[in-house]
């Protein structure tokens, strides 16, 4: 019995042990763009604020950010909690005139747990409030039809969520008199899902699906 007595306050030691740890890690990700974001000296013309899609645009072209004044801002994996989260560090105190996001497809994907399509859709309204109330105009951005998840093939409903959230913010986006950019009807094929021959897995474009969408972008821009 005292032998058990023991190994049970052992544990009840180890527990509270555990308990007064400070987590460390950096759930936003500040730390990706922090030296980046102070050597900002410009205004930039739009931040483009996002996840591995926004993330890998910069990776397969630089120059057409360089070239029109565009600032990446897009961290892989992320879901828009953590945008929200880090919004004000890498959008707001950048002072561009436009922010433009594209986001939520890692929510659907439950990269960081569970969230409603409402909920996911509330935080980018939050980001576009954001955006306003310091004078920088927000464009929203529909998801890229994806259908599967090659992380997270459990889910089978992609393509019908995906569908369900760009339903909200096309609405959102002609209520409010905000600037959409509709990537999705221009990335798909006939069965509404990503074309092959411009996304290898449905979720992330190739350069030929970039380009097809720095098109779009400009346009809604100009």
């Amino acid at each position: 019995m005292k032998r058990i007595v023991a190994i049970i306050a052992g544990l009840l030691c180890l527990a509270a042990l555990q308990a007064q740890e400070v987590p460390s890690h950096d759930w936003a990700n500040f730390g990706r763009y922090e030296k980046a974001d102070a050597a900002v000296t410009a205004r930039p013309k739009a931040v483009l604020m996002g996840d591995s899609i926004t993330d890998g645009w910069y990776a397969h072209d630089q120059e057409f950010f360089s070239a029109n004044g565009f600032v990446g801002r897009g961290i892989s994996g992320q879901v828009t909690a953590q945008m929200l989260v880090r919004f004000r560090r890498d959008v707001i105190d950048l002072k561009p005139k436009y922010v433009v996001i594209l986001a939520g497809i890692n929510d659907i994907a439950r990269n960081d747990g569970y969230i409603s399509i409402e909920n996911t859709f509330g935080n980018l309204v939050s980001m576009c409030e954001l955006a306003r109330a310091n004078k920088i105009k927000p464009v929203l951005c529909t998801l890229l039809p994806s259908y599967r998840f090659p992380w997270r093939p459990a889910i089978k409903d992609v393509r019908e969520q995906v569908e369900s959230l760009n339903s909200m913010i096309r609405e959102y986006a002609r209520r409010n008199r905000i600037k959409l950019v509709d990537y999705a009807p221009l990335l798909a094929d006939g069965e509404g899902n990503t074309r092959k021959d411009l996304s290898g897995d449905s979720v992330h474009p190739n350069l030929d699906g970039y380009k097809i969408m720095e098109e779009a972008l400009l346009k809604v821009l100009k």
